[in-house]
């Protein structure tokens, strides 16, 4: 169970769990959107869709704070 962050063409970045394992040379990845979706997400190897920090760090006030400082965290937080 990992959360990742997505990219959208509407939304910029939507929030989404990793249903089934990936393997180094897998092409997709198996994700569930938070409405439900379920869908084959095609990934670069070299280039992983960035993982969501823990719900527990949302709202934090110093950015440093989170395991995970990227663009999505950022905008989320």
């Amino acid at each position: 169970y990992n959360r990742v962050w997505i990219p959208d063409n509407e939304e910029v970045w939507q929030s989404a769990e990793i249903t089934e394992n990936y393997k180094a040379g897998d092409r997709f990845l198996h994700v569930k959107l938070e409405d439900g979706t379920e869908l084959n997400y095609p990934v670069d190897p070299a280039a992983l869709p960035p993982l969501r920090n823990p719900d527990i760090l949302v709202g934090e006030n110093d950015l440093t704070a989170l395991s995970y400082l990227h663009e999505p965290a950022v905008l989320h937080n």
